[in-house]
């Protein structure tokens, strides 16, 4: 991220400056962010709502490798968690210049007409508020319009807002599109304030979260759908999120990266 010339001095220019929230960060996408974002400089708060022992292997591989990294939990579809979670990371690391939004959930692959208004809920206060909230504490502290210095947002999408997901999400795959269209809004929003936005629609990647969907080797079934024939990597998807959060995407703001095999 580059700053504006009337802006103050971009302390993220020290590697010992940048402090990254990965929600989600316990396994799949998220905890392989948390592992390379660390290999750049950034000390990491890896986030998680039930599984510590996860987020603490995690956080501890980090530790053990000469990092810096916390396990935090908290359930970012309640916002007064998240804004316990952002004065965690600041207590603990310091003050966030970079956040990942990767926490999201999915329920039991099901057609619309058997869905009730539970499950949306449940789907769109983690896929969508929680991101927005995050979001929004971020900005709160990132954004020079509040005394910040500049910062990077990252919101991992889906393959399912472009595909609709029919006959087994819909309701994920709506609530991913959201989360695009937030993007670009807030992109332009805060645009003048130092802080970037953009967003990663990872495809057909091999995570536990299918099992969640009751579907764990879903990714065999459909990976044939991608031109490349083949099922994504965490890994994958963890090195366009953090070029997407680094200086050499200085310039890019608002932009949805597919990292999908050619979908």
């Amino acid at each position: 991220m580059t700053q504006s010339p009337a802006s103050s001095p971009d302390l993220r220019s020290s590697r010992e400056s940048r402090v990254l929230l990965v929600t989600g960060g316990g396994r799949g996408i998220g905890a392989a962010v948390a592992g390379l974002a660390v290999s750049q400089g950034y000390r990491v708060a890896v986030n998680y709502l039930r599984d510590r022992q996860a987020a603490e292997s995690v956080a501890e591989a980090i530790r053990q490798d000469g990092g810096a990294a916390v396990a935090l939990q908290a359930d970012v579809s309640r916002e007064d968690e998240v804004a316990g979670l952002f004065e965690a990371v600041e207590r603990e690391l310091g003050t966030p210049t970079d956040l990942v939004n990767n926490a999201a959930t999915l329920e039991p692959q099901m057609r619309l007409d058997a869905v009730d208004v539970a499950r949306l809920r449940r789907i769109f206060e983690t896929n969508v508020f929680g991101p927005m909230v995050c979001a929004r504490e971020a900005v709160r502290r990132m954004s020079t319009r509040f005394g910040g210095t500049g910062g990077s947002i990252v919101n991992v999408s889906s393959v399912a807002a472009k595909t609709g997901s029919p006959g087994e999400y819909v309701d994920y795959a709506a609530s991913k599109g959201a989360l695009e269209t937030f993007t670009i809004g807030l992109a332009k929003e805060v645009a003048r304030e130092g802080v970037r936005v953009n967003a990663v629609r990872p495809g057909f990647i091999y995570t536990e979260l299918h099992a969640k969907g009751g579907e764990p080797n879903r990714v065999e079934r459909v990976k044939g759908l991608a031109p490349m024939q083949r099922g994504g990597d965490p890994g994958e998807v963890a090195a366009a999120i953090v070029w997407l959060l680094s200086e050499q995407a200085s310039y890019v703001t608002g932009a949805i990266l597919d990292v999908t095999g050619g979908l």
